[in-house]
């Protein structure tokens, strides 16, 4: 007898020996009649079988210093037979080039039969080089069309015809629980194919807050970035952007770009060569329980404005501070990370409904949106490593206005937090529109002052700093750290 014939026929015994009600003994019958329910996975092999002919693995080079115009060591002697001459010139475009300082790679998928494809821009950036090698092992080198950190989306295009493609899905659809594909090349094995489950979605990410990403315990590790994440149907859903890791390698923590959201990107990267988001100019934090009652909400919902940029779109409109922000154009918010990706999808120039509860009264106001305008590049002139932050405390800051300070009733020193690069400091509460008044046991005054401050911090170890923020300030901790 095995083992599942010997369980069902223990609860049978019970019945006949009258151990258990007639009406549960009935209910119970029928359960261990239809045996336990199990969700398992389809046979993914012909989604795999259809899909993974548009899969591409990409590989990237950044080249040091390049030689002189009239350096020979681009340029193989003519005696070289042809097999060696690749060596000098592996392209074959004549082109001197220096020493390759850094090589790297990922992942992408062709979504246009004409050449297009899609990978992250964590994967090309600063590239002076990128092959695509497609599933039939062609190669091709390939012409960056545009990139935009910000959803972490790249658009290439080489030079080919009636290539296999991938359709996009509908990730708004997705539900916790669902099956979904991988397919890239992690370590370089390319063509590799992982499953799991959706784990989340709308998750938030410190340096991409415009991204909503889908959450998923599918195996994703170094080189599957740019690829795609697929549906039963064989349609994309998202792009694979990173993991969250203390060793580096895959721990069921995996994160995804919703193809909407890459998909409005890569349209205006196409239209326009680079993307607008819409701003609306307002600092804000989450809503707890207690401040809910204090505001007048009936539950923790919504994004609190905690600063309002003057002359912004908000300002405008007549937004103000303490003000909660229940919905725009017709899609709720339901936690504060909801608003930037909602507001940043909306083209500049846009008239858009706002609604918010202003101390338990509801209102809606008409908002035309700003265009945010990019950060701009560091003056210093250095070059910032892979994905690290712009200092040691993955915060950056800019010198407080008089207008500011003048609106900040109370704060007369300090740096106004414009972005926060640090998941760490993320994770403690450290927020855009925060003002930073002190670093450890020193006071910062100024843009000097915090420079001389971080520049002194002794690595690896926690920071505290004092923050103001709505009329009172608090003092966080934590350790510096990147998260890839």
């Amino acid at each position: 007898m095995n083992h599942r014939s010997e369980r069902r026929s223990a609860p049978a015994a019970a019945i006949a020996a009258g151990r258990i009600p007639s009406l549960f003994a009935a209910v119970l019958a029928a359960v261990v009649l239809a045996g336990p329910v199990r969700a398992t996975p389809e046979d993914f092999a012909d989604v795999v079988e259809a899909t993974i002919p548009a899969v591409v693995n990409i590989e990237t080079t950044r080249f040091g210093e390049r030689p002189d115009a009239d350096a020979t060591q681009s340029t193989p002697p003519e005696d070289v037979p042809e097999l060696f001459r690749r060596f000098f010139d592996p392209y074959g475009d004549g082109r001197p080039r220096g020493r390759p300082d850094r090589m790297g790679g990922g992942s992408g998928f062709i979504f246009r039969a004409d050449g297009l494809i899609v990978t992250n821009h964590h994967v090309i950036e600063d590239a002076d080089e990128i092959i695509v090698r497609l599933a039939d092992r062609r190669e091709f080198v390939a012409e960056l069309v545009g990139s935009d950190a910000e959803t972490d989306v790249a658009v290439l295009r080489i030079d080919a015809e009636n290539l296999p493609t991938l359709d996009f899905g509908d990730a708004a659809s997705l539900r916790p629980g669902e099956w979904v594909i991988a397919i890239g090349s992690p370590f370089q094995f390319e063509q590799s194919v992982t499953a799991g489950i959706v784990s989340a979605l709308g998750r938030s990410q410190a340096r991409q807050q415009y991204v909503p990403f889908i959450q998923s315990d599918v195996a994703i590790n170094r080189g599957n970035s740019g690829g795609p994440l697929i549906d039963r149907d064989g349609e994309v859903v998202g792009i694979n952007s990173w993991i969250l890791s203390s060793s580096g390698g895959n721990i069921g923590l995996s994160f995804s770009i919703p193809i909407e959201t890459a998909e409005n990107t890569i349209d205006q990267l196409l239209e326009f060569g680079r993307v607008a988001r819409g701003y609306l100019g307002v600092g804000i934090e989450s809503v707890d329980r207690e401040e809910a009652d204090a505001l007048g909400l009936d539950r923790p919902v919504g994004a609190l404005v905690n600063r309002v940029e003057p002359g912004s779109a908000a300002d405008r409109a007549g937004i103000r501070a303490g003000d909660v922000i229940l919905e725009v154009a017709g899609q709720p918010i339901e936690i504060f990370s909801d608003l930037p990706p909602i507001v940043g999808s909306i083209r500049p120039g846009e008239e858009i409904p706002v609604r918010l509860s202003r101390w338990g009264e509801q209102q809606t106001v008409e908002v035309e949106l700003d265009e945010r305008e990019e950060a701009e590049p560091a003056d210093d002139g250095a070059a910032a490593e892979d994905d690290a932050p712009s200092n040691a405390l993955g915060l950056t800051v800019e010198p407080l206005t008089d207008a500011q300070r003048r609106q900040l009733e109370g704060v007369e020193s300090g740096v106004l937090i414009t972005a926060v690069e640090s998941d760490a400091a993320y994770r403690e509460g450290v927020r855009r529109g925060q003002i930073l008044q002190m670093i450890n046991n020193r006071r910062v005054e100024d843009i000097d002052d915090f420079r001389d401050i971080v520049d002194s911090l002794e690595p690896g170890r926690s920071v505290a700093l004092l923050l103001w923020a709505n009329g009172a300030s608090q003092f966080v901790a934590y350790t510096p750290e990147v998260e890839r």
